[in-house]
């Protein structure tokens, strides 16, 4: 099983600008150019998350668009299977004619993985992904902050220049 580009991206987008929302609408070029996502590419998948409810789009000056549902209702499973992103791992796309119209000796295997991997995308919420990402923020910043002041209390260890 292999997520395509089409699939990452589309649950980027969504991570950023759930991120980004509480400022008001998010455009897509702000998104484009922090995640380095064609723009070109952003609204064609914007255009299906639209169409399956999961973002909204606001016209005008200072539009751009704002999630559909609160972060904890969107699972990175509706994200994916709302841009037509197949998470299949057997080779017959689940129809069971692997080999020449009958079913490949290890298509259970496969179609047990697909399951698994769906729970577990159906488990994970935009939310927790907002979470996560805004934990290693603070972490990074609690970093910065502890090597200034360790700058700091350096500098003032030092004696007194007369």
């Amino acid at each position: 099983m292999r997520l395509t580009t089409k699939g990452r991206f589309a649950v980027t987008a969504m991570l950023d600008l759930a991120l980004r929302e509480a400022g008001g609408p998010v455009t897509l070029a702000g998104i484009s150019e922090r995640q380095h996502i064609s723009l070109s590419y952003l609204e064609q998948l914007f255009g299906k998350l639209r169409r399956r409810e999961l973002v909204d789009s606001v016209r005008g000056p200072g539009g751009g668009y704002c999630l559909a549902r609160p972060s904890n209702e969107i699972t990175v499973a509706a994200i994916i299977c709302a841009v037509d992103e197949p998470i299949d791992a057997t080779q017959c796309g689940g129809k069971e004619n692997c080999l020449e119209e009958h079913r490949c000796m290890t298509h259970d295997l496969w179609s047990g993985l697909n399951a698994t991997i769906f729970e577990f995308l159906s488990s994970v919420t935009l939310a927790e992904l907002v979470e996560k990402q805004l934990e290693k923020q603070r972490r990074r910043l609690d970093a910065a902050s502890v090597l200034v002041d360790a700058r700091g209390a350096r500098h003032s260890e030092l004696p007194a220049q007369q």
